[in-house]
């Protein structure tokens, strides 16, 4: 099954990677140490600017204690975002589309298989959509609608919900690459 083009990411050393080219990174990046524990996180953050709303969906294969490989997908919306929950929506929304592709064309089952041979030499794996919301309602304004995105991750039934403080895919990792304006060229992407 062919996947939509736009489903597009880049790092810094490397571009337009399709969902097949990141896979292959991930196996290799695990291949180097088959025997640690990893955290596959995917989790999407986003900026409003004059005109349009910008979101980053990070995808970040955590060797725990040891290192990361990270990529990204940009997509721009040509409006501006004012609902905050809207926002969350389609953030998770985004984070969800992601997690469906590896799901769907098997590239969670390819990891599963890949670490089953060293399990009893310590590896493991845990799946995770990081939410940019947090539960403390004087600091997060997000809060009220935390509930509701962490049942819409639940019903995936395979990935675990993360929310603030502890969802640095998306509040750390993509929130890094919101902050700088899209140049005019690439401004109105598909999303």
């Amino acid at each position: 099954m062919a996947l939509p083009e736009e489903l597009s990411f880049q790092n810094l050393s490397e571009k337009r990677l399709s969902l097949y080219d990141v896979m292959d990174r991930i196996l290799h990046f695990m291949a180097s140490d088959p025997h640690s524990s990893y955290q596959f996180v995917i989790g999407t953050d986003s900026q409003v600017f004059n005109g349009y709303t910008k979101f980053i969906t990070g995808i970040i294969m955590r060797r725990i204690g040891k290192g990361a490989w990270a990529c990204y997908r940009q997509v721009v919306v040509p409006r501006e975002f004012t609902s905050i929950k809207e926002k969350l929506m389609y953030e998770t929304a985004l984070s969800q589309e992601v997690a469906y592709y590896f799901t769907r064309d098997g590239g969670v089952r390819r990891m599963e298989e890949f670490l089953l041979p060293y399990v009893y030499q310590g590896a493991s794996l845990e799946l995770f959509i990081d939410i940019d919301a947090g539960t403390e309602p004087i600091v997060n304004k997000t809060s009220l609608y935390v509930q509701e995105l962490v049942d819409q991750v639940h019903g995936m039934g395979i990935y675990e919900p993360r929310v603030k403080p502890d969802a640095y895919g998306a509040s750390s990792y993509a929130n890094r690459y919101t902050k700088k304006p899209v140049e005019d060229g690439k401004k109105y992407a598909k999303p």
